[in-house]
């Protein structure tokens, strides 16, 4: 009787923890395909989850951060939705690749052509975004959703160090320590190799030689080895008859 009293409370206390815990997964929120680099490109999915049993999910609204503006900002289409990236002038111009900048985008509004996302079901928005600011180790974005009731949620509410998570968190993207373009690691590559000839290092020629010397002794050690096994047979075979005889 104890135990399935214990059983049963067990039970309600999973159930409880369930039912408190599945809010925290059911924000609008953004993650990186992959690693999000400080100074490169990413792509960035936002995440949409519909939360009302009765109404679906017909428009996201993305602001972007105007203390680390991005200037490229690419979306991927997503079928049934119709995208708009709305560009603003900087206060201040920026430099990429060599040229100055003075707008970046300021925000992306997805819309549902169709029903959008129903109850039950959640939508990927996926952009590529650059370059990645190097001075930060994250982006907040404000998302605002709205849903076919003319219900609107907004996801704008900045997380705070120490304090419970806010009702209505906007999303964050972590970026990761810089990492080398790719671009530029096969650059490095091909000029090692030269700075390993210019420096007296062993060519392309002198490893090929070594190789064939390694090969060559491998073989010899190798044929040495099956005489040997050879040889071994052979004199348990004589010693097995000598045995016999005797």
């Amino acid at each position: 009787m104890k135990m399935s009293r214990i059983a049963a409370a067990g039970a309600v206390a999973a159930s409880a923890v369930v039912v408190l815990s599945a809010p925290a997964f059911a924000h609008v929120s953004v993650q990186p395909e992959g690693q999000a680099a400080k100074g490169g490109y990413a792509t960035i999915d936002f995440k949409v989850p519909n939360e009302r049993d009765n109404a679906s999910t017909t428009k996201l609204e993305v602001s972007f951060p105007t203390d680390h503006p991005l200037a490229s900002v690419m979306p991927q289409p997503v079928d049934g939705w119709t995208i708009k990236v709305t560009t603003s002038k900087l206060a201040k111009p920026m430099e990429m690749h060599g040229k100055k900048i003075d707008e970046a985008v300021s925000k992306v509004t997805w819309t549902a052509d169709g029903k959008g996302v129903q109850p039950g079901y959640f939508q990927k928005f996926p952009l590529s975004v650059g370059q990645l600011p190097e001075d930060a180790d994250e982006l907040v974005f404000k998302a605002i959703q709205t849903y076919s009731n003319d219900e609107v949620v907004r996801w704008i509410e900045p997380r705070e160090d120490g304090a419970e998570e806010p009702e209505n968190p906007a999303p964050v993207l972590a970026l990761t320590a810089a990492s080398e373009d790719a671009h530029g690691s096969s650059a490095d590559s091909s000029g090692s190799s030269d700075d390993t000839k210019a420096s007296g290092g062993e060519s392309s020629e002198e490893a090929s030689g070594s190789s064939d010397s390694s090969d060559t002794t491998a073989r010899v050690l190798g044929v040495i080895g099956i005489v040997v096994g050879v040889a071994g047979v052979a004199y348990g075979v004589l010693a097995g008859r000598r045995r016999t005889t005797v």
